[in-house]
């Protein structure tokens, strides 16, 4: 068995090179079972299982906080051992509700402990340890849950604990301004590792509070109690960081940060408002080196791929994703785009912001205080000589004129507009007032999308579902009711370790993939309306949002809730 002291079972450590473990002890002790899962070759839940056996130590999932420790641990401590009290068993297994020094303190933690922690918790508390390995993903999301987002940052330093880094320099000086720089690095890279969107600092009369976009839905996070005495400080620094005018307080400001996380740069863009309280700041992540999305991980069906890979093959014409901010509409772009680069096609893109860097393709930023719009970058592109132009969006007549032009003229173009559906760009292009016959000659495919989260692979379950329930939905979908003939069960989310308690990881599309036949052309030529369009591409074999997301539900891939919280379908 292995002792607190060992920071490396020798069982694990001696099927690993000196680099290895070298590598492993080096790394945060969070990420230490990542670094392990890496050397090994093994899945997450192999390297734990192993590594615990190994250290003689049991697995605790479910993990419940321990009300009774709450308090006893300072923050710093806990964030730097990745360490967390926890429940055990039914009430402790008979241990009594209100703690006494013999009572045992049940420890969870992200790696072996070793002398160092279990020295350092011996002078907070007399209570016996009992430690438990635990996934260091819901670890590290219960610190932030119980003790905020960078607390460690903001924590007095007259707790009596000095952070293992701050120990080569006990003399330090710690001041405030570098706890604040300290807690803004925590809240940002945090927001990466919940791999979170957008993240909104927010003031409000007696708190400065902080929320997460993760998955297309706003998450609030647990911050530090004395987080309000800091509010000016932490939103100066992020104007620093920004490069913005941090004595205006009373316009809105837009900059952008460089920021290194895990050894990718993120672009961030940063947006300043005044507000009654004070400036509330909005931050969206841009990660261009984060790995792309493939057709096949957009959850796109292999009919759905088919349809679509017949089109990108065309020589001209022109594709169009549709859908609301946020339904993922250029990650969908990115993956048309490296599914047909090559190094015999020339590709140029204009977009804002560039979300994915792209091999081999000639990548454009927006810069409209310059004079550098969507609509003048296409007519400089167009010089260029390419073969596939990719438009970020179409958000005026003048870039809808240059891009269908540019696609009747032998360019394959690729481009966004914001429609609920399908059928709905091609009016909206009518009423930007290009001519139906241009939109009905150069349109190719419209694809409508949205996101819904992924039911998490680790805990969801079979749940029955009612006939009348089903219907229901079917009918908001815009299913048929015989679609609910056979069907007594659908997945559903409980929430474990892994998808922390949300019974949801990640997210998956839905799309609506329209194409114009000569039934369609003559209809856009008539300037029919969007829903004579859409009624004739369902007589045409279309299949909508609805019903890709019934196929979605069915598959076990997510459920009726998500699916109807992000689709309206238009009666």
């Amino acid at each position: 068995m292995v002792t607190a002291q060992e920071a490396l079972p020798t069982a694990i450590a001696s099927r690993l090179s000196d680099l290895q473990r070298q590598a492993i002890l080096e790394a945060p002790r969070g990420a230490r079972l990542g670094a392990l899962v890496s050397a090994l070759g093994l899945d997450e839940n192999t390297a734990l299982a192993e590594l615990a056996a190994a250290a003689g130590l049991d697995i605790a999932t479910n993990l419940q906080t321990d009300p009774g420790a709450r308090g006893l641990l300072p923050a710093r401590l806990v964030h730097d051992f990745q360490i967390i009290p926890i429940r055990f068993g039914a009430q402790g297994e008979g241990e009594a509700r209100d703690p006494t020094p013999a009572t045992p303190l049940h420890i969870a933690s992200a790696w072996v402990p070793d002398a160092s922690m279990a020295d350092w918790l011996k002078t907070f508390t007399p209570r016996p340890l009992v430690w438990h390995m635990a996934v260091p993903e819901r670890v590290h999301q219960l610190i932030i849950e119980n003790f905020g987002v960078g607390s460690g940052a903001l924590e007095d330093s007259d707790e009596g604990y000095v952070a293992p880094e701050a120990m080569r320099d006990a003399d330090e000086d710690v001041d405030e301004d570098a706890a604040v720089v300290r807690f803004v690095t925590d809240v940002i890279t945090q927001a990466v590792n919940d791999e979170a969107t957008d993240i909104h600092f927010e003031p409000q009369e007696d708190q400065l509070r902080i929320r997460y976009r993760v998955d297309g839905l706003l998450v609030p996070v647990s911050v530090p109690e004395n987080l309000l005495r800091f509010q000016d400080a932490i939103i100066s620094r992020v104007k620093i960081m920004a490069r913005l005018n941090i004595s205006e307080k009373r316009l809105p400001q837009d900059g952008r940060i460089n920021f290194n996380s895990g050894g990718n740069t993120l672009d961030i863009r940063v947006s300043t408002i005044p507000t009654i309280y004070a400036e509330s700041i909005s931050l969206r992540l841009l990660n261009k080196k984060k790995e792309a999305y493939t057709m096949d991980r957009l959850g796109m069906s292999a009919g759905e791929q088919a349809q679509i890979k017949q089109v990108l093959d065309y020589p001209h014409g022109i594709i169009l994703v549709t859908g609301p901010t946020g339904s993922g509409k250029s990650t969908s772009l990115n993956a048309f785009l490296r599914q047909i680069n090559s190094t015999d096609l020339r590709i140029i893109t204009v977009e804002d912001p560039i979300e994915y860097e792209v091999p081999g393709v000639n990548q454009m930023q927006v810069r409209s205080e310059i004079g550098l719009t969507f609509a003048s970058a296409l007519r400089h592109i167009l010089r260029q000589d390419p073969d596939i132009i990719m438009v970020g969006e179409i958000r005026d007549r003048e870039t809808a004129d240059i891009a269908i032009r540019a696609s009747l003229t032998g360019h394959l173009v690729f481009s966004t507009l914001h429609t609920n559906d399908a059928p709905g760009a091609i009016t909206r292009l009518v009423d930007m007032g290009i001519e139906p016959f241009l939109v009905a000659s150069a349109i190719e495919l419209v694809i409508a999308q949205r996101l819904v989260r992924r039911l998490c692979n680790e805990c969801s379950r079979p749940e029955p579902v009612s006939r009348t329930r089903l219907e229901e939905a079917l009918a908001i979908l815009g299913c048929s009711a015989s679609e609910a003939d056979h069907v007594t069960a659908l997945r559903g989310p409980v929430g474990c370790d892994r998808c922390r308690g949300t019974g949801y990881r990640g997210r998956i599309g839905l799309f609506e993939i329209f194409r114009l036949n000569e039934e369609m052309h003559s209809l856009v030529l008539k300037r029919e309306s969007t829903r004579t369009l859409a009624l004739a591409a369902r007589r045409n074999g279309m299949r909508t949002l609805g019903q890709s997301g019934w196929d979605r539900v069915k598959s076990g891939y997510t459920t009726l809730d998500e699916v109807l919280r992000v689709i309206t379908v238009n009666e």
